[in-house]
């Protein structure tokens, strides 16, 4: 399928085109599924959603690191996420909840997960990524475009975006003080969220109880 993508694809318009599609097509899933649970369980799993396409820079940067040349059929085999979406949610566990949910849906096709929750990279960086591939329906022809999907926590989030920021700035060489420091952040987000989580389980817990005695004492009132 890849090869037949790679063969439609005459122009860089065109391949922007696809991806962007595939984004739109994606959010749309997102917040179908997110209006859903609210429908269901009164209850709103994702905080936003940003989207992006890499920039022709960026894969350019991306191919030449891969050791390939950058030719269009190249960006769509050996680049998997010129087109990304990142969600960002309020707890851990909306995280796993949110990936089984994608990964149910009939017409997307997961094509690789890397879990940096469970092994985080050595620089602190945690966040679920899924490579999905969701298909394209043009008038003539159906095309299979894949999509990056990030999903982490507020907290995850505003970690990577200030790691990002720095190691910008020092275009991957930070100094290892620096380094450190973030590690260090790293692992304070980490008990940030479960500090969070395990909060909105007694605020859940504790409504609960809430709920019963309410209940309780209105049949109680209703016997006598």
């Amino acid at each position: 399928m890849e090869q037949e993508f790679a063969e439609g694809i005459d122009s860089w318009e065109t391949m922007m085109f696809l991806y962007n599609s595939a984004l739109k097509e994606v959010n749309t899933k997102l917040e179908i599924l997110n209006d859903e649970f609210v429908h269901i369980h009164n209850y709103n799993p994702i905080e936003y959603i940003k989207s992006r396409i890499k920039t022709p820079e960026s894969i350019v940067k991306k191919l030449k690191k891969g050791g390939y040349e950058s030719t269009i059929e190249n960006m769509v085999t050996y680049v998997k996420d010129i087109a990304g979406i990142r969600i960002v949610c309020s707890f851990t566990s909306d995280i796993y909840r949110l990936a089984e949910m994608i990964g149910r849906q009939n017409d997307l096709t997961v094509i690789s997960v890397k879990d940096y929750m469970k092994h985080p990279k050595a620089s602190g960086y945690k966040s679920y990524h899924m490579i999905v591939s969701v298909p394209i329906f043009l008038s003539n022809k159906v095309v299979d475009t894949k999509v990056e999907i990030q999903i982490r926590t507020i907290a995850m989030d505003f970690w990577a975006s200030l790691e990002h920021k720095i190691y910008y700035k020092f275009e991957g060489n930070a100094p290892e003080y620096i380094s450190r420091d973030l590690r260090e952040c790293a692992g304070i987000v980490g008990q940030l969220d479960a500090k969070m989580l395990s909060l909105n389980e007694a605020i859940l817990e504790a409504k609960e109880k809430q709920e019963h005695e309410r209940e309780e004492k209105i049949r109680e009132d209703e016997h006598h």
